[in-house]
């Protein structure tokens, strides 16, 4: 099980490396952040949970999404690269926030590093921040899998994964009270062999 002070520690310490192999990545990701932010209304707010140095979803939201991150070093790459967006250090298993305060929530290779006990909750708390027909945008892995790297990026930092798989999402997503609306596979030229990571589109459709 991942151990989520190691996660922190992690992105504390290796936050500009993560930053700089991200920035290049991850063409199709990125245009999905955009299409969503295209059909959202001018006054929506959306929550970037795990929202890092601000690429890809803060960079293209600036004011209208408050950014999220257990590490402090990625909110100070944030709050450099947007500085308009509102940012909080805070736990997605607990988000900060109240019930019906957001018309989106993005979460883009952030749940991979939640324990795989509390996928779930951290679902139900997208589900319960989100209004209801609230789109939710979050990326996952394939398959189940669990794992360490003792050297991440060959920054000298550990990291840890806990990975709920595609079929897990989906049916955690269905008990949250989610509807698929659209999946995509998505390349990720951080991972150790050639891999393409899921990414879900939902409409919050009750609790």
């Amino acid at each position: 099980m991942t151990d989520r002070h190691a996660v922190r520690e992690g992105y504390d310490e290796l936050a500009e490396t993560y930053a700089a192999e991200r920035s290049d990545d991850e063409t199709l990701g990125t245009s999905l952040v955009e299409d969503l932010l295209a059909d959202l209304p001018t006054e929506a707010r959306l929550l970037d949970a795990g929202c890092g140095g601000g690429e890809p979803v803060l960079a293209r939201a600036g004011e209208r999404a408050v950014g999220l991150d257990f590490s402090g070093k990625q909110l100070e790459l944030a709050a450099a690269n947007v500085p308009v967006a509102p940012l909080v250090q805070g736990d997605m298993t607990a988000l900060p926030f109240r019930d019906d305060a957001f018309d989106a929530v993005t979460a883009i290779h952030s749940l991979i590093h939640v324990p795989l006990d509390d996928h779930q909750r951290v679902i139900g708390e997208f589900a319960r921040v989100l209004r209801l027909g609230g789109r939710l945008l979050v990326s996952e892995g394939h398959g189940r899998w669990q794992g360490r790297n003792p050297g991440w990026l060959d920054s000298g930092a550990a990291m840890e994964w806990d990975i709920a798989g595609a079929e897990a999402t989906r049916e955690q997503l269905r008990a949250a009270g989610f509807q698929l609306r659209d999946q995509w596979a998505v390349a990720d030229t951080l991972a150790d062999e050639d891999a393409r990571k899921p990414f879900f589109l939902a409409e919050l459709c009750g609790r």
